[in-house]
């Protein structure tokens, strides 16, 4: 097996699991995936689906099924995503090494 395009965090993946089961959705995976638009250029997007694409990566994070499809791969290679709670607001965030910029919103960036 490749090594993993990204990683989540533990508070993130536990965040994950809590809005499964909170909606009751079963058996599903979580998209991540990139975007054009936002502040910078572009925007990750995350969505819970039921399978795959054909063409995805499925990785395993704890338990979580992660869909990437091939084009955002290649921007997401090594990102970590993370999950904060604080006075002002919670959320996901992200942290990509491969990003020339990012807004101070965090949600986009520019490769």
């Amino acid at each position: 097996m490749s090594d993993p395009v990204i990683t989540i965090t533990e508070k993130a993946r536990e965040q994950v699991k809590y809005l499964i089961g909170k909606e009751q959705l079963g058996e599903v995976g979580l998209r991540v995936a990139v975007v054009g638009g936002g502040c910078s250029g572009m925007s990750y997007r995350l969505a819970f689906e039921k399978e795959p694409g054909q063409y995805d990566r499925v990785q395993d994070e704890d338990g979580i099924r992660v869909f990437i499809d091939p084009k955002s791969s290649l921007y997401l290679q090594g990102i970590q995503i993370d999950y904060a709670d604080g006075l002002e607001g919670s959320g996901f965030t992200f942290q990509n090494p491969n990003a020339s910029k990012s807004c101070s919103c965090g949600e986009s960036f520019a490769a």
